[in-house]
């Protein structure tokens, strides 16, 4: 490996990849390293990734951004979780509702003592005690430090925003910090002989732009982790068959609902991502059970408006990049490996390995034993997205087509169906070392596509029947109250400018 100490950084490719980790790099790290980034406006982005998670709030928070100032710079809107409709069956849904439910007891989830509940005669759905849920339902948000009188532990949110206009938003902000900018095409990469690692990166004008380590943001074209230094590619399509995505923008409509819609469909699903100026639509299919013009046919006969553009079609292969940091190139963003967006974990990933990169970055040169431990924690976080997302594909009843009945009988990682055998058993779901999502997550998830737990935990039998029953009620009526307080949605956000 290179001994050399690390004083330059050079980032291959803007959109919102490169920029978030320019901007993130320049903030931490900008007294310390110079950052250059390389983008060329005749090459486009992917440009879909519209729908966030939580953790995002800590990104921006982390820059030290203004949130009014960017959910007007990005046209974004709140978002309180995701609902899944016709997934387990047609005609059911459920919601994946960010944060808490129900009240928080020691050693033993809410869902255990709402499952003893629902055997004893009460038919309330989980849901029901979901402060995210039912405010998502009633088109209401607020912050829960702005409504008076409630003990709920708070409400847990994401963003939607237009992904382009986040991209130009971070741009300013990261020039503003010192990264340089360099308009051009690569021509050609410059690879050192005797070590492997890239040496630098010729420009069509026949600039030349050298760095001790590249940050590879160059999407699915991955230039320098693939195309220069061949690293491979672990292929998932067998668990995860949909390859193809139809995406088109269509007017907004109002009210602007606080959630994501996933929509399942004969093939493959719908999504329905409400912005301030237009809803982003797409359609993720699998092209061995829908042609393309079958899966836009379907796409836009179930818009909600009328098309803005020409539907877009985006290919991709589910997997990951066998090393998402080789040699002296790190690879971040659609360039280290594609996860559909049923969950909206695309621009999470960029923000962990910009994370990851920041507290793995090399400083007396590149060391094995450093890239070795970003390359697991890479790869242990791709892992766990990947079987939450099989989960939704895996737990259907439906049996109305071949995509969802092969779904149903294909084989999945044994550490999936490991928990998915715990819980139909026992309730008991525990969240693995580095694992994105939360009890509550997969908690949701799995009684959304019908894994109802056979057992409860004993501690839930600490209650009697009449205890229970109030706890239940008092609970209902909480979160219902706290809802009624809250304004409406779009009260919260920023007037257009």
């Amino acid at each position: 490996m290179s001994d050399k100490i690390i004083k330059d950084v050079v980032v291959l490719g803007g959109g919102t990849a490169g920029w978030m980790t320019a901007a993130l790099l320049a903030k931490v790290l900008g007294k310390s390293i110079n950052i250059t980034l390389v983008e060329s406006d005749k090459i486009g982005t992917v440009g879909v990734g519209e729908a966030t998670i939580p953790p995002i709030l800590n990104f921006n928070q982390a820059l030290g951004l203004d949130e009014r100032e960017f959910l007007q710079a990005t046209k974004g809107t709140i978002k309180l979780g995701i609902q899944f409709e016709d997934w387990w069956r047609k005609g059911e849904s459920y919601m994946h509702a960010f944060g808490s439910i129900g009240k928080n007891f020691p050693f033993c989830d809410f869902h255990h003592f709402w499952n003893r509940s629902r055997k004893q005669g009460n038919d309330a759905s989980l849901w029901e005690y979901s402060l995210n849920y039912q405010a998502a339902r009633h088109n209401k948000f607020a912050p829960l430090a702005q409504i008076p009188g409630t003990s709920l532990p708070g409400i847990s949110y994401a963003y939607h925003f237009d992904a382009g206009l986040y991209a130009r938003f971070l741009r300013r902000y990261a020039e503003s910090k010192g990264v340089k900018r360099i308009e051009g095409t690569v021509s050609e990469v410059k690879v050192d002989p005797h070590s492997g690692f890239v040496d630098g990166l010729v420009l069509e004008n026949g600039q030349l732009v050298e760095s001790g380590l590249y940050v590879d943001c160059s999407g699915m074209a991955a230039l320098l982790i693939e195309k220069t230094l061949g690293t491979g590619y672990e292929d998932w399509s067998h668990w995860l068959p949909c390859d193809r995505a139809i995406a088109v923008p269509s007017a907004a409509l109002t009210p602007l609902v606080p959630y994501t819609r996933s929509i399942a469909h004969e093939a493959g699903w719908q999504w329905r991502i409400p912005l301030q100026h237009r809803t982003g639509n797409g359609m993720v299919y699998s092209s061995r059970h829908w042609s393309d013009e079958e899966a836009q046919g379907a796409l836009l006969e179930n818009l909600d408006a009328e098309p803005l553009d020409e539907p877009r079609l985006i290919r991709f292969r589910t997997g990951r990049r066998r090393k998402q940091w080789n040699r002296n190139v790190v690879s971040i963003g659609l360039s280290s490996g594609f996860l559909e967006p049923l969950e909206s974990t695309s621009i999470h990933l960029v923000q962990s390995a910009a994370t990851r990169l920041i507290k793995c970055f090399p400083h007396a040169g590149i060391r094995p034993q450093e890239v070795a431990e970003f390359n697991r924690q890479s790869r242990v976080e791709m892992e766990r997205i990947r079987d939450f997302i099989i989960l939704h594909y895996k737990a259907n009843q439906r049996r109305d087509s071949d995509f969802w009945r092969d779904c149903e009988r294909m084989d999945i990682p044994a550490s999936l169906e490991e928990k998915i055998e715990l819980f139909r058993h026992t309730g008991k779901v525990f969240r693995d070392y580095d694992d994105l999502f939360t009890e509550v997550a997969w908690q949701q998830v799995l009684i959304g596509q019908g894994v109802i737990p056979e057992d409860h935990h004993t501690i839930a039998d600490s209650l009697t029947g009449e205890q229970l029953a109030d706890l239940m009620s008092s609970l209902k009526t909480l979160v219902d109250g706290t809802v009624r307080k809250m304004p409406e949605h779009e009260k919260f956000l920023p007037p257009e400018v």
